[in-house]
């Protein structure tokens, strides 16, 4: 009998295996594309997704910033930006400069209606572009706090309303939106600026965290399984 247990083990490693890849085919995609507010950085008439979070960057005098909502991925060549130029003579030239203050020229686009949550109307259908007269040292944060109030953030201080829009939600993932609303452009979180505390920080297809921890145990158990056969044929 002890002579048949190696291909008996074969057999049931042979089956463990066969089960690892079941799960692995069997495993949902998580979703690639949230709803949230994008942060960007404007020069050159350009956007760049921006490598920090709103409540960190300090643009400089006479930058340029631009938020976009939409549904979209969190990624640098993927997201999708304000649909307005970065131009900031064109934003600021109405407001004089003034002493002890900088000059932030803000783009605030509420994006499409398709990608607007349920039950909700945008503020506006075109982007928003408005001129902030802010202390030196002053945050994009409190920079657009200063032209777009209410701002709504969540326990993560992840940016999740601008002037009242959307009045809930926040970097929710949203499974194949199709929404195709923007042009890819350039941050990479994109995590550096965020979406998606919300959505548990996981944009990639692979399986889950529990899969995961199932195959490892089964493997264990295989392995297991060896050294015990091993230890009775000696």
């Amino acid at each position: 009998m002890s002579r048949r247990r190696p291909s008996a083990l074969a057999g049931a490693v042979l089956g463990v295996l066969g089960l690892v890849l079941t799960l692995f085919a069997a495993s949902p995609a998580v979703a690639a594309s949230y709803r949230y507010w994008s942060f960007w950085d404007g020069a050159d008439a350009r956007w760049a997704y921006a490598t920090q979070g709103p409540s960190t960057a300090r643009p400089a005098d006479g930058a340029v910033i631009g938020f976009r909502f939409s549904v979209s991925k969190d990624a640098a060549a993927e997201a999708a930006q304000p649909r307005a130029a970065a131009d900031f003579a064109a934003v600021c030239a109405d407001t004089a400069p003034a002493a002890g203050k900088k000059r932030v020229a803000l783009v605030i686009d509420f994006g499409v209606p398709e990608d607007a949550p349920a039950g909700e109307r945008l503020p506006q259908d075109a982007p928003r572009a408005v001129c902030a007269q802010v202390a030196p040292a002053a945050t994009a944060a409190e920079a657009l706090a200063e032209v777009a109030k209410p701002l709504r953030y969540n326990g993560s201080a992840m940016l999740c309303g601008i002037s009242g829009f959307p009045r809930t939600g926040c970097g929710e993932p949203i499974a194949d939106s199709g929404s195709g609303a923007g042009a890819p452009t350039a941050s990479g979180t994109p995590a550096a600026q965020s979406p998606p505390p919300a959505a548990g920080g996981a944009q990639d297809s692979g399986p889950s965290v529990g899969l995961v921890a199932g195959i490892a145990a089964i493997a264990a158990l295989a392995a297991a399984g060896v050294w015990q056969s091993r230890r009775r044929r000696r």
